[in-house]
């Protein structure tokens, strides 16, 4: 079995042709019995990837082995994907997956929990997946945010203290949508840079720091890819990665992180809600 998303198989496959591996890439996506493929709408625009994936999918499906894919639209709509892959897609069960319910929140919340090792009594996970219902995303930072601010505070982790940390984050009336564009805009203010300093080359130290704030409230609180959120900041999906993993690693530690996060997606939400 091998679980890759696309942008996974896109890297494998470049690091493939650099290093002269082809044979070893071909081998290890076609000798499977089972591949899944996640956020395969990812394939547009890469000429290259899909036609191996042609040949991946045509050498499974000869063999009678399983694929299952995962995208944000039904085939028919993936338009800017090659007509044969397009095709071979529409060829097998397609299902609508809907947002997770409330057992299905809570469970992925208790997931969450035991993988980070955090501690939160069943009534504010059961909180959070009321309050928020459809970004996975944010529904996981939600519960770190709460346990990041009991650690910083050295408190336990109950409702009221949930309550208080997430007022902002999950307003009453809804979830405004938030776009990375509005996230990038309201970080350079925040910080008092420009956007265009943001998505520069520049290492100052607090710049670095501001664009990597950016970068995880992206992850957060919208359900783009890493490889667009590092185009947007002119960045590789790896520096994403790493400023997502540095900032989850100081939230509990620091408290001036907590607070710049705080004060800051409280800025983007009240922007949303205007927008």
């Amino acid at each position: 079995i091998e679980y890759v998303s696309t942008e996974s198989f896109t890297n494998d496959l470049i690091n493939a042709i650099r290093e002269d591996k082809m044979t070893q890439f071909r081998n290890r996506y076609r000798s499977v019995d089972l591949l899944l493929v996640d956020d395969i709408q990812f394939l547009a625009g890469k000429e290259r990837t899909q036609e191996e994936f042609f040949h991946t999918f045509n050498a499974l499906y000869e063999n009678h082995k399983q694929i299952i894919l995962s995208s944000d639209r039904p085939p028919k709509l993936l338009t800017k994907l090659e007509d044969r892959l397009r095709n071979r897609f529409e060829w097998g069960l397609q299902t609508d997956v809907q947002p997770p319910d409330l057992e299905t929140r809570i469970a992925i919340l208790r997931k969450k929990a035991a993988a980070e090792r955090l501690t939160a009594p069943a009534d504010v996970l059961e909180f959070i997946a009321t309050r928020i219902q459809t970004n996975i995303r944010e529904l996981e930072g939600a519960l770190i945010r709460v346990t990041a601010f009991a650690s910083i505070n050295r408190q336990d982790v109950d409702l009221e203290l949930a309550e208080i940390v997430l007022k902002d984050l999950i307003p009453e009336g809804g979830e405004p949508e938030v776009t990375t564009s509005l996230i990038i805009a309201q970080t350079a203010r925040y910080f008092g840079y420009t956007i265009d300093d943001l998505c520069s080359p520049n290492r100052n130290r607090a710049l670095v720091n501001a664009r990597q704030i950016g970068m995880y409230l992206c992850r957060e609180l919208t359900n783009d890819s890493l490889p667009d959120i590092g185009k947007m900041f002119n960045r590789d999906h790896t520096t994403v990665m790493h400023a997502d993993r540095r900032i989850r690693k100081d939230l509990p530690e620091r408290r001036q992180t907590f607070a710049q996060v705080t004060e800051l997606t409280t800025l983007i939400k009240n922007q949303a809600k205007q927008a």
